[in-house]
């Protein structure tokens, strides 16, 4: 099984997966939108990928993530029963780890439901079944325009119907001078 991936971003393929090059081999790795992105911008990139291995009686697919949180959600959600790693990884495209954790704890399921595949009986078995299994991360006292901010802003454009690749692109054109939350939201808007 493969763990872990480092080299350099090659591009991508047909199918929108990401080629990243190891010692001459490259390897074809699913990875959350945002990432690719992200890397797409760079191609040549140095990169480190935390991998997830699926194998299937005709495929074995890698499911790349660049930090062990992501992976480690990632299992999580591959533990409740219906949920496969495309099913995973759709939910993992909609928002920031640390929002959809927020909503899985809080018993949102309806901002599950926006994933391709995953309807309301779905969403509610993912709520009921890692509800108290998601650790949140203590929320820390940094500056106005952090992250955190960013987590929010992306859910806010995901509930007007964004997708989160878009919300990402725009929340990046925001300036960071802007710092009230709702400054950042009208401005992220405008860029849309």
């Amino acid at each position: 099984m493969i763990g872990k991936l480092t080299g350099r971003f090659d591009g991508t393929t047909e199918g929108g997966q990401a080629i990243i090059e190891v010692g001459g081999v490259g390897y074809s790795v699913r990875i959350p939108a945002g990432a690719l992105a992200e890397l797409a911008g760079a191609p040549g990139a140095g990169i480190t990928l935390f991998v997830h291995t699926a194998v299937r009686e005709d495929a074995i697919d890698l499911y790349g993530f660049l930090s062990e949180e992501e992976l480690s959600f990632f299992k999580q959600l591959m533990s409740v029963s219906g949920i496969g790693p495309k099913s995973a990884l759709n939910i993992l495209n909609t928002a920031e780890v640390a929002v959809l954790k927020r909503g899985i704890a809080g018993g949102n399921a309806a901002s599950l439901t926006k994933v391709f595949g995953i309807g309301k009986k779905s969403a509610e078995r993912i709520v009921v079944e890692l509800r108290d299994k998601v650790v949140l991360e203590p929320a820390s006292g940094t500056a106005r325009g952090s992250h955190g901010d960013d987590a929010e802003l992306v859910e806010a454009l995901l509930a007007l119907g964004y997708s989160a690749h878009e919300s990402r692109q725009a929340i990046q054109s925001v300036p960071a001078s802007l710092g009230s939350v709702n400054e950042r939201l009208a401005a992220a808007l405008k860029a849309l």
